[in-house]
C-alpha cells in the first residue's frame, strides 16, 4: 500500500520526502524504487516532513498518528482508522488538539462507479432507498514475512479490515445505522472466512453486506446493487461499464448513465491523495471525515459482537471497545 500511495503522491506533483518501516529491508527497498531517502525510524521522518502517509499495519495506526499530531505534522493514515473506538476517538483528539489535519483513507468514495451511484441516489433518481446490497470477496491474504492481516488483533480481520469500506459507503448512501446483524462462516483449520451482515437505516432502508476471504488465490470480486421505490442500479467488477440502470422510461439515462473506465483519467488512489492534499493545503472539508471512518468502524465491530454473541446488535446500546 506504501507503493501505491507514493506513486498517487508522484501523479499529483508532491515532493516525496522518504519512508521508513520497522523492517530495513522493506524501507531501503521502497526508498530504491521511489527514488527517496531511506529513513533509520520514525521520528527522523517526522522531523522532514510536512504530511505524514501512514500505511502500517491497523494495530499500528493509533500511536503513529498521535506522534505525529504531538510534531505538528497533518496525517493521511490508511483504513480502518483504528482497531476500537477508544483508539479512533484519541487520534481524531490529539489532530484536533494540536491543528492538524487527519484524512483516512476510504478509498472506494473515490471509485467512479461507486461516486456515480451515489450521485444517482442523491438525486433521487431511484425514488426512496430500499435495499442496497455490497459485495466484496477475496482470498486470504498471503505475506511470507510477516502475514499481520490474518491476525486479527492486528487487522481486525476481514469484517474490520476488508469489509470497512462497505460499511462505510452503505452509511454515505443510507444514512445512520441503528440495528446490525451478522453472520460468520469459517474453516476449522484455515483463516478463510465469510461474512454476511444486514445494516438497518434509521431512514428505514436497509444494506446487505458479504464479505470475507473466501476465494481462490488471486479471486477477488466487488459488486453493488442499489434497488428504490423508483428504480435499480448494479454493477459488479466483472463488468466493462460502470453500472447498469432500471429505471422508468421517461427518467431514463441511456445517454449519460455511464462513466467508462477508459475515459478516467487517474486511479481512485490518486484521487483521493490529490483530495486530501488540496483540502489540506486550502484548509476547505474533507470529502470523508475522520469521524466518518470512526462511524465504519463502529459498524464493523457491531458486525463482530453480533456473529460472536449471535444476535442483534443496537447502537442504542454501549459498544464494547
Amino acid at each position: 500500500m506504501a507503493g501505491i500511495h507514493a506513486a498517487a503522491w508522484r501523479n499529483i506533483g508532491a515532493e516525496l520526502a522518504g519512508c521508513t518501516s520497522l523492517r530495513l529491508a522493506q524501507t531501503l527497498d521502497l526508498a530504491r524504487r521511489c527514488g527517496i531517502k531511506a529513513y533509520p525510524d520514525y521520528q527522523g521522518l517526522l522531523n522532514d516532513v510536512d504530511i505524514v502517509d501512514i500505511c502500517t499495519p491497523t494495530a499500528e495506526h493509533q500511536h503513529m498518528v498521535v506522534e505525529a499530531a504531538s510534531a505538528g505534522k497533518h496525517v493521511i493514515c490508511e483504513k480502518p482508522i483504528a482497531l476500537t473506538i477508544h483508539d479512533a476517538q484519541s487520534m481524531i483528539d490529539a489532530c484536533a488538539t494540536a491543528g492538524v489535519r487527519f484524512f483516512v483513507g476510504m478509498v472506494v468514495r473515490f471509485f467512479p462507479q461507486y461516486r456515480l451511484v451515489k450521485e444517482l441516489v442523491r438525486q433521487g433518481r431511484i425514488g426512496q432507498l430500499g435495499v442496497l446490497r455490497l459485495k466484496r470477496v477475496a482470498y486470504v491474504p498471503t505475506n511470507p514475512v510477516d502475514n499481520w492481516y490474518i491476525d486479527e488483533n492486528r487487522s481486525g480481520g476481514p469484517v474490520v479490515d476488508l469489509m470497512i469500506h462497505d460499511f462505510d459507503y452503505a452509511r454515505w448512501i443510507g444514512g445512520e445505522v441503528d440495528r446490525v446483524f451478522a453472520r460468520r462462516g469459517r474453516a476449522a483449520s484455515s483463516p478463510a472466512q465469510y461474512i454476511q451482515a444486514i445494516l438497518r437505516f434509521k431512514s428505514g432502508g436497509m444494506a446487505l453486506v458479504e464479505g470475507g476471504w473466501a476465494y481462490p488465490p488471486g479471486v477477488f470480486r466487488t459488486a453493488l446493487d442499489v434497488s428504490g421505490t423508483d428504480g435499480l442500479i448494479e454493477w459488479n467488477s466483472d463488468q466493462t461499464l460502470p453500472i447498469e440502470t432500471y429505471l422508468p422510461p421517461e427518467r431514463n439515462l441511456v445517454d449519460g448513465v455511464g462513466l467508462p473506465v477508459a475515459e478516467v483519467s487517474e486511479d481512485p488512489y490518486t484521487s483521493e491523495i490529490r483530495h486530501a492534499y488540496e483540502v489540506i493545503s486550502t484548509g476547505a472539508q474533507f470529502e470523508v471525515t475522520a469521524e466518518d471512518a470512526l462511524e465504519a468502524l463502529r459498524i464493523a465491530l457491531a458486525a463482530r459482537d453480533s456473529f460472536s454473541a449471535g444476535g442483534v446488535v443496537s447502537f442504542e446500546k454501549t459498544f464494547l471497545s
